[in-house]
């Protein structure tokens, strides 16, 4: 081996046990970490953000509720000095740590039900659904999705009602169509059906206005008899 290269290793060995590295920088970052009694410091597991001057010490993190996160300590060293001094301390997620999902956009978030009495939910500004200046109107999309969401929901042609129905709602009494004449549907005012919901022209039930009257189970043609009455017998 020659003297360069046995230069060299010293030289390696020299900065690994530096003043940043060695064992008195560990014990300073633990009694640092210490000092701020927010929770238990486990074993140094490692040293990160190494720098001439400056280095990041990391221990096991023993506190609940925040499993796989690690204390953190920077420490940092200036030439001529033997110690170093503390910059900065904290508890940071570790690479197991369980990490929050990533941030959705509010408009993105809220669900169809979501809404309460006191919430306010102004559309976005562009809100597909709708089009032109104020007062705003209903854009094609906006029509196109409705008539979607209703023909495949519980008040379309594929729902279990429509599917067993004789009639539909285009033709009853109770259906009182939308003014937009693109939209194929309207108000149900049939207190036993689906009252106050709007529904689809080709939803249907059993309640429709021409429903005929049912049928009775039997019918009895023969007349009452009386046997409290005298009966009259012809005797020969």
């Amino acid at each position: 081996m020659d003297n360069g290269t046995v230069a060299s290793r010293r030289n390696k060995q020299r900065r690994s046990s530096g003043p940043l590295l060695d064992a008195k920088a560990v014990a300073a970052a633990r009694e640092a970490l210490e000092a701020l009694d927010e929770g238990e410091v486990g074993e140094h597991i490692g040293v990160k953000g190494v720098s001439k001057y400056a280095a990041t010490h990391r221990f096991r993190a023993e506190v609940e509720g925040y499993s796989g996160w690690e204390w953190n300590a920077v420490v940092a060293w200036a030439p001529g000095n033997t110690a170093v001094t503390i910059n900065e301390v904290a508890l940071v997620q570790g690479g197991d740590a369980l990490k929050a999902p990533a941030w959705v956009p509010y408009h993105e978030r809220v669900r169809p039900g979501d809404l309460g009495p006191k919430d306010v939910l102004p559309p976005r500004a562009d809100d597909p659904r709708l089009e032109g200046e104020a007062p705003r109107h209903l854009s094609g999309y906006g029509l196109k999705e409705a008539q979607e969401r209703l023909e495949s929901g519980d008040f379309g042609p594929s729902s279990p009602f429509a599917r067993h129905a004789q009639f539909h709602c285009k033709t009853c009494a109770f259906f009182l169509p939308v003014a937009n004449k693109a939209f194929a549907g309207g108000a149900c005012v049939n207190e036993y059906s689906a009252d106050g919901h709007v529904v689809a022209e080709d939803f249907g039930c059993g309640a429709h206005s021409d429903t005929p009257p049912a049928e009775p189970l039997s019918t009895n043609d023969n007349k009452a008899f009386d046997d409290e009455r005298p009966e009259r017998f012809q005797v020969r």
